[in-house]
């Protein structure tokens, strides 16, 4: 059956004394500031170069999450530890109405991440949690001051659709018992723009993929993709394995690693230019907490997250199994659940038993 599941290089300003900032190691610093996402991406690239673009702080929307959600929250770590929520949404509206990658009307948040960087920030884990994962929504406060009652059963990518943002953000403080530090969202269309930006990034797959909703139809091999494939590449699900979203959270967190991999790669300290073009690309598609909302703010966050390097990162998927009531939609598997999110709370190693999931056979 198929499954139907819509569901700065840190630049301190210091010269080499001849009046050229410094190169070489710097440079290499700079791969190792990026923290999991295309998002952070942003921080590095704010860093770097923030006389070329301090006019693009007016790109970026802000979300006051204290205001919207009020003291109905988790408390904060009481360490330097850092925990952010980061999701990319599929609003159709705008630049993505242009996107021809499925079919899916409306806004949905289509990509979430939980990811915690524990105390001394020298790694980090995120956690990916299941677009079709039914969960308790609790009450909610839209934008326009309008109150939302909470509801159970519900599909965790509706709530952003039917309540907004903030709503997401609470529900995930209230799932995990974690308080989320910070906020970071970006739409599709400044996901195009980015791997445009830097000319296309690397992937390989074992199979042929042929996904006639998304879009994808690649042969197994190494392949070259630009931005619309791309996201074509990141929202398949139908071409790989049972048409869950299971299968399609492993091509995410497989596409994830190599765009890092390509920025790395490339020299953008040494084209002005190209670094400015992936700013300008994802300011205009980037939401942040209210904290975050400049690239200053960005730029100071980046610099903070130096000592994250992408090989010590882990990400893995929550823990889920399929629900009994509608095999289409999955649910927390426990003990699990529980266990990974005390482990991220407490700054603990996650025990391998917290990491199997039920519903894809105990693989993370």
């Amino acid at each position: 059956m198929t499954r139907d599941t819509t569901s700065e290089n840190r630049h301190d300003g210091k010269t080499d004394g001849t009046g050229r900032r410094g190169s070489g190691p710097r440079k290499r610093r700079w791969g190792r500031i990026v923290l999991l996402s295309l998002l952070v991406l942003l921080l590095a690239a704010g860093g770097t170069g923030y006389w070329l673009y301090s006019g693009l702080d007016g790109n970026i929307k802000g979300v006051d999450l204290d205001e919207a959600i009020g003291d109905d929250r988790p408390a904060k770590l009481p360490t330097s530890g850092q925990n952010l929520l980061v999701l990319g949404s599929d609003s159709r509206a705008g630049a993505n109405a242009a996107l021809k990658t499925g079919n899916v009307s409306g806004a949905r948040s289509d990509t979430a991440l939980v990811v915690h960087i524990p105390e001394g920030r020298e790694k980090a884990v995120a956690v990916s949690i299941p677009r079709d994962t039914l969960v308790t929504r609790p009450e909610c406060t839209r934008a326009d001051g309008s109150k939302v009652p909470s509801a159970q059963r519900v599909m965790f990518n509706s709530i952003y659709s039917q309540v907004g943002s903030a709503c997401v953000v609470k529900t995930v403080e209230q799932i995990s018992g974690i308080r989320m530090d910070h906020y970071m969202e970006i739409d599709f269309a400044g996901f195009k723009g980015l791997v445009d930006a830097i000319g296309g990034v690397t992937v390989t797959v074992d199979k042929d993929i042929h996904d006639t909703s998304s879009g994808l139809d690649l042969t197994a091999g190494t392949h070259r993709l630009n931005g619309t494939q791309s996201l074509e590449f990141v929202r398949t699900r139908h071409g790989i394995g049972d048409g869950s979203d299971l299968g399609r959270i492993g091509l995410q967190q497989q596409f994830m690693t190599a765009l890092l991999s390509e920025i790395k790669k490339q020299d953008l300290l040494g084209s002005p230019a190209k670094t400015y073009g992936i700013a300008d690309s994802l300011t205009q598609a980037l939401t942040t907490d209210s904290d975050l909302a400049s690239l200053k703010a960005l730029a100071e966050f980046g610099r903070s997250m130096n000592g994250v390097d992408p090989s010590t990162m882990e990400t893995i998927m929550l823990p889920v199994a399929y629900d009994k009531v509608d095999p289409n939609r999955v649910v927390a598997a426990e003990p699990q659940a529980s266990t990974l999110w005390k482990a991220l709370r407490s700054d603990s190693a996650i025990p391998e038993s917290a990491k199997k999931s039920p519903a894809t056979g105990g693989s993370s």
